[in-house]
């Protein structure tokens, strides 16, 4: 298992970094990718994949909700890190993100495109956040989808339409959390075609195919069930291979090595 999205260098994980680092590989998880914010986080990032040589990767851009005036001034910071360091396997996590206000929706569209470009020229592939915002990200994403290299539609949590939509996007899959195993989710009938109770393992022809799904905890947020409500951590993603592989009908063997193979095929790690 890889879990392709957790802020394991947030200040949520400080006292016991170590130790949740050793439930996930107890868990059985081979990597953890992890997603700079902002411009302190860049620091924090690269840090504590230090920590972890091997196992944790950095992924770099600015989020969509800490686009502000000064956005320009901190890409031109960050860009370095992208464009010179060659353990960055990703840029992220960027995107947009109109849900709680649209004060900075300019300032987002052009910080996205900007970011979109550094995929383009340096061939990483980018982690994306959308939310409120799919029409705009999708009309922006068109105007480069030949030349993009791939990358993640981070906390997918639509419906049937919205995830055809990204999955146009040929080079890209979708990135699956706790949402998931919610009890009122809509998920698993979303992604698999059908709904399927703890006692039916009846499949059908997927909306989604397995090989344009990645897992993905976005820790220390989202904890999916049996853990609602707790801190999310990377160990947890288990529970969203076991509700996918319930979901699909197949082996949570088999879902582990197909989610792996996407994730090698898009960051080459």
């Amino acid at each position: 298992m890889i879990d392709t999205h957790a802020h394991l260098d947030g200040e949520e994980f400080n006292a016991d970094r170590d130790e949740v680092v050793k439930r996930a590989r107890e868990a059985g998880v081979t990597k953890i990718f992890i997603p700079a914010i902002d411009l302190p986080s860049v620091d924090s990032v690269l840090a504590t994949c230090n920590r972890y040589p091997g196992y944790a990767y950095p992924m770099i851009g600015l989020h969509p909700e800490e686009v502000k005036a000064g956005w320009r001034d901190v890409l031109d910071t960050m860009k370095p890190a992208v464009y010179q360091n060659p353990a960055v396997i990703a840029i992220g996590e960027v995107g947009l993100d109109y849900y709680w206000s649209r004060e900075f929706e300019h300032e987002q569209l052009l910080a996205f495109e900007q970011q979109v470009q550094w995929s383009v020229e340096t061939r990483l592939p980018l982690m994306i956040h959308c939310r409120k915002a799919q029409n705009e990200m999708v009309r922006l994403l068109r105007r480069y989808a030949d030349d993009l290299p791939g990358g993640v539609f981070h906390c997918f949590t639509g419906n049937a339409h919205e995830a055809e939509e990204l999955l146009q996007f040929d080079r890209f899959v979708l990135g699956i959390g706790g949402v998931l195993t919610f009890k009122k989710s809509h998920l698993p009938e979303t992604l698999a075609g059908v709904a399927i109770d703890a006692q039916d393992t009846t499949a059908s022809v997927p909306n989604v195919p397995l090989d344009r799904i990645v897992l993905e905890t976005d820790s220390p947020y989202m904890a999916p069930v049996p853990m609602r409500g707790k801190r999310n951590e990377s160990a947890y993603v288990r529970f969203v291979l076991q509700r996918l592989a319930q979901s699909y009908g197949v082996s949570e063997q088999q879902l582990s090595d197909i989610t792996d193979a996407n994730v090698r095929r898009i960051f080459g790690v």
